[in-house]
């Protein structure tokens, strides 16, 4: 085995000497286990030889103590504009509503729309059922639900709003195509739920097909998201880049990396067209905080990411083939430390210096990175819309808090046919999306949230925002709680929303 190097200790608070190549990133040392594995990593970077001019800001629970619910200075936005790169250890949340999540809002806020995993396996030096995993995940990361559009719109009933745009596939699709080509890989698989969500992940969908056939020499591919995450949870190796939208994304990443054999070896990057974050996937780990413990692998590998965009793809390489000839050495953090399989089991600090003592040897059995030639893909910018359709307002769903005559369809249909009006005709009332009224069935179960649904009873099939509003002003005087409105278009004659079940 490598002895252990014992390096001299820096000042990481202290910004690196700059020189004429010098690249200036934004740091935060973040929460819990974040200014650990933070020093760790920084003191591997700048024994590497890694040319980084230092900017420090705080973000997380010192600011949100502050009163400051985004987690972060106004002032070190900044920073992040100045430099467009960020390095970020983990952040603790504090529990309760009021709290945005910061990570959230630094992708949106900096367009950082493309969410970059790779999850691989170190067979056998980290235990792992899937020895040849070889997988990356690229996940929209500004859309979906993660749009943070949430209303209680009864006393028994909350929504959150899925928003999928087609610039937002259209960027995060031909990114994943893009690093595919620029990564030598073979195949980029879509995962959605378009068999349930037709519109939303039916976009997703319908946009990955159409950008597909621009990229003939890369084998494409659908799942659906519930059997996929199965397939990958078994059978990993038949996939090489997925791209998935907001949320599975987020889920799918962290089961991949997890089965590599620890979620703490994976880092990630989050890509713009303007700025890049780089980050460990895991979160800030209070409860092991300051024990030397914590494996900071994953802030290291995602520093490996930083350096292929920043342009220092030979530091990048060093650092990589460094920290595979110490997994493949057997000196271990205790997350992945095996007795009788690991040769050592070292501290946070101490893995550090390990990885400094390997720098410019390569692994033996693992395979070598090579890093000096890379390019990554640019971030795709969306390209201005082009899709012209004609618009029809065809309807309006009205949605009501009513909770009288024992929660009865029948009583709530009968009553909005009677003010329906010459326009509109009540096509049906659901509840929790299942068709209730007319010819609903008694077990099903209503809560105090209902969808009235009134499509166009004229001859031209359309009505006009006017005659939406006489609706409304009848559903008021009627004394029934409307809550929401959504209108119901046809885009050149087709159906914009869905049906309900059973309608």
């Amino acid at each position: 085995m490598t002895p252990l190097a014992q390096p001299e200790q820096i000042d990481t608070q202290a910004p690196t000497p700059k020189t004429a190549k010098a690249v200036s990133i934004t740091v935060a040392r973040g929460d819990g286990i974040g200014p650990e594995i933070m020093d760790a990593t920084l003191r591997v970077l700048h024994a590497a030889g890694a040319k980084l001019d230092l900017e420090f800001i705080d973000i997380g629970e010192k600011v949100y103590r502050k009163g400051i619910t985004a987690g972060i200075e106004p002032s070190a936005w900044a920073s992040l504009r100045k430099t467009r790169v960020f390095l970020k250890s983990p952040i603790t949340t504090p529990q309760g509503g009021g709290y945005k999540s910061l990570n959230v809002t630094t992708r949106k806020t900096l367009g950082l729309y493309a969410n970059v995993r790779p999850c691989v396996s170190y067979h056998p030096f980290v235990q792992t059922k899937h020895p040849v995993m070889d997988v990356v995940i690229i996940r929209e990361n500004e859309e979906d639900t993660y749009a943070g559009i949430e209303h209680q719109q009864t006393r028994e009933v909350t929504q959150c709003l899925k928003l999928i745009t087609r610039p937002g596939c259209e960027k995060i699709v031909r990114y994943a195509f893009e690093y595919a080509r620029a990564n030598g890989r073979k195949k980029v698989t879509c995962f959605s739920k378009d068999n349930i969500m037709k519109l939303t992940d039916g976009l997703f969908h319908k946009v990955f097909d159409e950008i597909s056939a621009e990229y003939p020499e890369i084998i494409a591919d659908h799942w659906i998201i519930d059997i996929g995450t199965a397939k990958i949870a078994d059978t990993p190796e038949v996939f090489d880049v997925i791209v998935t939208p907001n949320l599975y994304g987020d889920i799918l990443s962290d089961v991949a990396a997890q089965i590599t054999g620890s979620v703490g070896l994976a880092g990630s990057a989050n890509i713009g067209e303007h700025c890049a974050m780089f980050e460990a996937i895991h979160g800030s780990a209070p409860l092991i905080a300051g024990q030397d413990v914590a494996n900071p692998s994953g802030l290291l590998l995602a520093s490996v990411m930083m350096l292929v965009h920043i342009g220092q793809g030979d530091v990048a390489q060093k650092v990589h083939n460094a920290w595979l000839a110490t997994i493949e050495d057997g000196i271990h953090t205790p997350d992945i430390y095996r007795e009788g399989a690991s040769k050592e089991k070292v501290g946070t600090q101490a893995f550090a210096n390990a990885v400094i003592a390997h720098l410019g040897q390569m692994p033996q059995q693992l395979k070598p990175v090579s890093y000096a030639d890379a390019t990554q893909p640019a971030a795709m910018a969306a390209k201005p819309a082009t899709y012209k359709a004609e618009k029809t307002l065809q309807g309006v769903d009205v949605f009501l808090d009513w909770d009288e005559a024992d929660r009865c369809p029948k009583v709530l249909g009968r009553k909005l046919e009677a003010i329906a009006g010459p326009e509109f005709k009540l096509k049906m009332v659901t509840n929790r999306g299942v068709k209730v009224y007319p010819d609903g069935f008694p077990e099903t179960f209503c809560t105090d949230h209902w969808r009235c649904r009134f499509v166009s009873n004229l001859e031209t099939g359309s009505v006009t925002h006017a005659e939406v509003i006489g609706l409304l002003h009848r559903v008021l005087k009627a004394g029934l709680d409307f809550i929401k409105t959504e209108h119901l278009c046809a885009f050149d004659g087709k159906r914009g929303y869905s049906l309900g079940q059973g309608e």
